[in-house]
C-alpha cells in the first residue's frame, strides 16, 4: 500500500505573485509556519536540493530532511521529491498552478509510502499530510493576499 494525497487552494493573487513566492525557497520559514530554516545545498540548472528543519514538535524533536526542487515556469509545475527520506520509502511531491477567475489556483498532490519500520504507517501519514497541508495553504493564501494587495497599493500611488 502507499498513501496519496491532492490538495488545492485558490488565491486571490496574479499567478506571477502565486509562482514567485511559493518557489522561493529562501523565504519558506516565513511562508510556511512550519519549517525553521532553509539551507539550501546545492542548484543546478533549475533543480535545487535543500534541507529543511522544522521548528521542535510537543516532544522537542527537531526534524530535517533533503529534498530536491525542480520547477518548471512553461508547463506552471514543479516536481519535488525527498533525497533524505526518513521513515518514509519514497516522498514525491507535484505542485501544479493554474490562472482561474478568482485568482491562482494551487494544487499540492504528495504519494509516498512509509518505510516498514516508520513509527507511523500509510494511513496514518496520508491523514497527517491531509490535515497539515490544509493549514499551510491557508496560510500561504493569507501571505500571499496581503503581498498582493501590499503590491496593489503600491501600483495605485504610483498611477
Amino acid at each position: 500500500m502507499a498513501g496519496h494525497t491532492q490538495n488545492e487552494i485558490t488565491i486571490a493573487a496574479p499567478l506571477d505573485l502565486v509562482w514567485d513566492m511559493t518557489n522561493d525557497l529562501e523565504n519558506w520559514p516565513r511562508l510556511f509556519s512550519e519549517y525553521a530554516s532553509v539551507e539550501i545545498l546545492s542548484r543546478e540548472g533549475a533543480k535545487t536540493t535543500f534541507r529543511l528543519t522544522m521548528h521542535p514538535d510537543d516532544k522537542g524533536v527537531v526534524w530535517h530532511w533533503v529534498s530536491e526542487r525542480e520547477p518548471d515556469r512553461e508547463t506552471l509545475t514543479v516536481k519535488a521529491r525527498r533525497v533524505e527520506t526518513g521513515p518514509f520509502a519514497h516522498m514525491d511531491i507535484h505542485w501544479r498552478y493554474e490562472e482561474v477567475p478568482a485568482g491562482t489556483r494551487m494544487v499540492w498532490t504528495q504519494d509516498f509510502a512509509m518505510k516498514p519500520d516508520a513509527p507511523v504507517d500509510d494511513d496514518w501519514m496520508t491523514d497527517n499530510i491531509n490535515r497539515n497541508s490544509k493549514i499551510q495553504m491557508a496560510l500561504i493564501r493569507e501571505r500571499i493576499e496581503k503581498a498582493a494587495a501590499r503590491q496593489g497599493s503600491a501600483a495605485a500611488l504610483a498611477d
